[in-house]
C-alpha cells in the first residue's frame, strides 16, 4: 500500500512555509510517541490530507494510513475502531445514530461545491422537466443521493419521474456507463465529474443544480474521529486537525497548488484537475443547525429508519477546531 508520506507534495510545501495562516501554532507535541490510524478516500476535496504524515511527525505522532473506496467503508471502519480519524460523507452520523451509535464524532465539515447533473453529450437537460423517461445513474445512500434526493423532494420532481439506475463501486463505474450510453446522465462527485467533461463525453446541467437544497446543503464531506481516540488520543487528534486545516488553507489561497494535491493524491492528468478545482470551494459548511435538518430530511426520504435530529448534537465536537484556530 502507497503511505501518505510518498504522496507528499514536498516542494509546494516549502512554497507555503511563508504563507500567512488563519490557524493557530502547531499544538505541543505528545509527550509521548502515538500512532494515529488514518482513514481516507482519493476525492479530490480530502486532497489537503497528504500534507498530514510529515507534518504530525513534529507532533510525535505516526500516521498509518489506510485507504478506502467510498465514505460508507470509512465509516463502517470508523465504527469498529480499526481507524482513529477519517473523511467521512455528511450524512454518516445521522446515519451512524440511527444505527444506534454514538462512537462517531464530527470535527469540522472539509468543502462545498456546486453539483451539477453530468449529462452525456446530445441529450437534453435544460429543465428539471427534461428528467422525464431519462435513465439516471445514480448512488443510492451516497453523499451526493442525498443531495440529489433532498432538491428532488424541495423541487416537487417525483422521484418516478426517471429510471433511476444503481450503479456499483466507485466512481470509475460511473464514467465507464456514461461514455457506454448505459445512462443518460449521473449524480456523481469530482474527480469524475470533470473527467466526464474534460474528455468530451459529457456535460454540466447547469439549469440542474442540487447542491443547494435547504435540507442537505453544499457540503462534500466531513473529517470525523472514534470517541475512544479523542478520548485516548486526543493530542494526536488535534494534531492532525491542526495539520489538514493548516494545509487546507493554504491550498484554498493557491488554485495551482490545489490542483497539483489534486493530482498527486488521486492518480489524475492535471487537465483534469485544474477543471475541478474551480469547482470546490476547501474549508467546510456545515453547522449544527445544518445537520439537524439533514438528519430530519433522511428520516422522512425514508434513508434512515429515525428521526435522530435532536441528538446529531451529542455526536458532533468543535472544541478541537476552535482550539486550533
Amino acid at each position: 500500500m502507497k503511505t501518505l508520506h510518498r504522496m507528499t507534495l514536498a516542494g509546494a510545501l516549502c512554497a507555503y512555509a511563508v504563507a500567512s495562516h488563519a490557524v493557530g501554532p502547531r499544538p505541543a507535541p505528545a509527550p509521548q510517541k502515538q500512532t494515529l490510524t488514518v482513514g481516507y478516500v482519493k476525492v479530490g476535496h480530502l486532497s489537503p490530507i497528504i500534507f498530514v504524515a510529515d507534518e504530525l511527525k513534529a507532533c510525535n505522532v505516526e500516521v498509518k494510513p489506510v485507504e478506502f473506496v467510498r465514505y460508507a467503508d470509512a465509516r463502517t471502519a470508523l465504527l469498529s475502531g480499526s481507524v482513529d480519524v477519517s473523511g467521512i460523507g455528511p450524512a454518516d452520523l445521522a446515519i451512524a445514530l440511527a444505527q444506534g451509535s454514538q462512537k462517531l464524532v464530527g470535527l469540522s465539515g472539509v468543502a462545498s461545491s456546486p453539483k451539477y447533473l453530468v449529462t452525456r453529450k446530445g441529450v437534453k437537460m435544460d429543465d428539471w422537466k427534461d428528467l422525464a423517461g431519462k435513465r439516471i445513474g445514480i448512488a443510492p445512500g451516497s453523499a451526493v443521493w442525498f443531495q440529489w434526493a433532498a432538491m428532488l423532494a424541495e423541487k416537487g420532481v417525483p422521484y418516478n419521474t426517471f429510471t433511476a439506475v444503481n450503479i456499483q463501486g466507485g466512481g470509475t463505474a460511473f464514467v465507464q456507463s456514461l461514455q457506454r450510453g448505459d445512462v443518460d446522465a449521473v449524480a456523481l462527485w469530482e474527480p469524475f465529474e470533470s473527467q466526464l467533461v474534460a474528455d468530451g463525453t459529457a456535460f454540466f446541467a447547469k439549469n440542474l443544480e442540487y447542491s443547494q437544497s435547504k435540507a442537505v446543503g453544499a457540503e462534500l464531506g466531513l473529517l470525523a474521529a472514534t470517541r475512544d481516540a479523542l478520548r485516548d488520543k486526543r493530542e494526536a487528534v488535534k494534531c492532525f486537525l491542526w495539520a489538514y486545516k493548516n494545509a487546507e488553507e493554504r491550498l484554498a489561497k493557491d488554485p495551482e497548488a490545489f490542483a497539483e494535491a489534486y493530482s498527486k493524491y488521486t492518480g489524475l492528468p492535471l487537465d483534469v484537475t485544474r477543471e475541478s478545482a474551480k469547482l470546490i470551494k476547501l474549508g467546510g459548511v456545515l453547522d449544527l443547525e445544518q445537520m439537524r435538518r439533514q438528519a430530519k430530511t433522511f428520516n422522512e426520504l425514508g434513508v434512515i429508519p429515525k428521526d435522530v435530529s435532536g441528538q446529531i448534537d451529542t455526536v458532533w465536537d468543535a472544541a478541537l477546531l476552535k482550539e486550533i484556530m
